[in-house]
């Protein structure tokens, strides 16, 4: 298989090159998860795709969960770093929110597997899916915050945030193309951070 998104962490590739055991098993539960499901992926499939042994895996992380939990987590700051780089390219707060849309959905659309990880199978991750929406809000609130307006509550903008991940998976279990939800994303977030009856 090629490797996936989180092969391109700062913190994963150079370590795959050197062959670190750690890095391996990441990328490999990437993969396994991406073939097969996290249900069905098990540590056995890990091992196999790293080349390691079990007890290897079982030095390194405590359970298969643990081992995609971190998997998840460095992809989700791959995708973060992609999203900054494109709106630190703009000054106006919305070319910069449809700069990092676009960004974000880019991204999944050239990583078949880390999407799986990252949205098909995201119940999986639990708590890092939480702190990846709430990653993404606080983003979102920045952007805003650039505007002028009041910035709308958090808990709005993690709705923003889970909504646009759920869409973008929703798209994808209908065969559909996630690059043409650009225009929709951004634009119920402008809306959010425009709404006329001002948040207090």
């Amino acid at each position: 298989m090629d490797p996936s998104l989180v092969a391109s962490h700062p913190d994963v590739s150079p370590l795959l090159t050197q062959r670190a055991q750690r890095a391996k098993l990441l990328e490999a539960m990437v993969q396994a998860v991406a073939e097969k499901g996290f249900e069905a992926a098990t540590v056995a499939d890990a091992v196999r795709l790293a080349r390691v042994s079990r007890g290897t895996f079982y030095e390194l992380f405590d359970s298969k969960e643990s081992c995609y939990a971190e998997a998840y987590r460095l992809g989700v700051d791959v995708i973060e770093e992609r999203v900054d780089a494109a709106a630190r390219a703009h000054e106006d707060w919305r070319e910069q929110l449809r700069a990092g849309v676009r960004a974000y959905l880019e991204t999944l659309a050239s990583e078949p597997q880390f999407v799986r990880v990252y949205l098909a199978e995201s119940h999986a991750a639990g708590a890092e899916r939480d702190a990846a929406n709430w990653r993404f809000a606080r983003r979102y609130g920045r952007s805003f915050a650039r505007s002028g307006r009041p910035v709308p509550p958090d808990d709005a903008l993690f709705l923003l945030a889970a909504g646009v991940g759920d869409l973008a998976a929703a798209t994808l279990r209908a065969g559909g193309d996630i690059l043409e939800l650009e225009d929709t994303m951004v634009g119920c977030a402008v809306r959010l951070a425009t709404e006329e009856e001002r948040w207090t």
